[in-house]
């Protein structure tokens, strides 16, 4: 029994405007380190699962730029969606292409823009995931034990008197809650951070895409004769062109009597946003994280991303600064979720050339 992996990129990460485009998406930029965040998944990788059995998921405009930055994995490897219809059809075509190949896999799938540096932690906690998932006909999730009562993430509930010390039953999914809720998630020792990596066969995870999201399996069931061949774009165009916009969280996790959670404790963010970056980057004595030609005085917890210009704050406090070639943002921290909210009024307004 092989392990695959299909990794989510598709993305636009809108909440890192301006740095992140349509052409330029959160998951091909350097924000931590050398490589950009989808050579870091694929290196997180190395030595378990080989890179011919790697499989990205884009959408049109980013498949060559991915294609440039991850060499090692296949072309054919790489596929784009015609348009973008959220984690439930990118998941189930994904399957599909993948149990064609070969129908005893195991599937390991994750996005593309996750921080996770803690690497051995990793592969361990991913290396149960699979053993159980290839024994089983279970939905595995991977949770991490909070830390803080943190109101950005999702989190699940988790049977603590099922299974075995390391996977449990999985009882609720909850959205991402506000803090008294967190506080309490956090306090009652049986939530967990929803960390968005699944682990499953392509059999399993397919036949419970039948049993919950009926619309979707008969597109997959459609599509599965033309992969392969010189018509496969065509069918898939006409599939998608069917399917509604649905997250593989709300059409399938929530309502799966399958589900497990495998614990661990590694550390992960799914870097949601520019506060996110702040909260992770090394800091002066006055609380600012600092990248390009800045000068600052009596400024204080302030993140500043340059780019060319010459950047100088006086008297302030408690902001993200992003600066591009064109385009500059300047935030207060504590609102830096509703980034999302200029892309939104950008497209809004057609401003294509700042998308």
């Amino acid at each position: 029994m092989k392990t695959y992996a299909v990794i989510m990129a598709g993305g636009v990460g809108s909440r890192f405007w301006p740095q992140s485009r349509e052409k330029s998406p959160k998951q091909l930029l350097n924000i931590f380190g050398d490589h950009t965040m989808i050579q870091d998944t694929v290196h997180r990788l190395n030595g378990l699962i080989q890179n011919e059995n790697i499989f990205v998921i884009t959408n049109q405009t980013q498949k060559p730029l991915i294609q440039k930055q991850i060499p090692a994995i296949p072309k054919e490897n790489i596929i784009d969606e015609p348009f973008g219809k959220n984690t439930a059809a990118c998941i189930g075509l994904a399957s599909v292409i993948v149990e064609a190949k070969d129908n005893d896999a195991v599937i390991v799938t994750l996005p593309a823009d996750h921080l996770i540096q803690d690497v051995e932690s990793f592969q361990a906690t991913l290396k149960k995931a699979i053993n159980f998932a290839g024994k089983s006909d279970s939905l595995v999730t991977i949770g991490i034990k909070p830390t803080r009562p943190e109101t950005g993430y999702g989190y699940i509930q988790i049977d603590d008197k099922s299974g075995s010390e390391d996977i449990n039953k999985v009882l609720t999914f909850a959205e991402k809650p506000n803090l008294s809720t967190a506080k309490r998630f956090v306090e009652s020792g049986d939530f967990l951070w929803n960390s968005g990596i699944f682990i499953w066969k392509a059999e399993s995870i397919l036949d419970e895409i039948k049993n919950h999201m009926p619309e979707l399996s008969d597109g997959l069931e459609e599509l599965k004769p033309s992969i392969g061949t010189s018509n496969f774009k065509s069918v898939l165009t006409d599939v998608y062109g069917k399917l509604k916009s649905i997250s593989i969280d709300y059409g399938v996790m929530e309502k799966s009597q399958k589900v497990y959670l495998t614990k661990s404790d590694f550390d992960w963010s799914d870097v949601g946003s520019w506060q996110t970056v702040y909260e992770l980057s090394h800091k002066d004595d006055d609380g600012n994280a600092v990248e390009g030609d800045v000068y600052m005085m009596k400024t204080f917890n302030t993140y500043i991303r340059g780019n060319k210009k010459f950047i100088a704050t006086v008297g302030v406090s408690d902001l993200i600064v992003i600066d591009t070639d064109d385009a500059m943002l300047i935030c207060d921290r504590k609102n830096s979720q509703d980034v999302k909210n200029i892309v939104d009024s950008l497209k809004l307004n057609n401003r294509k050339e700042l998308l």
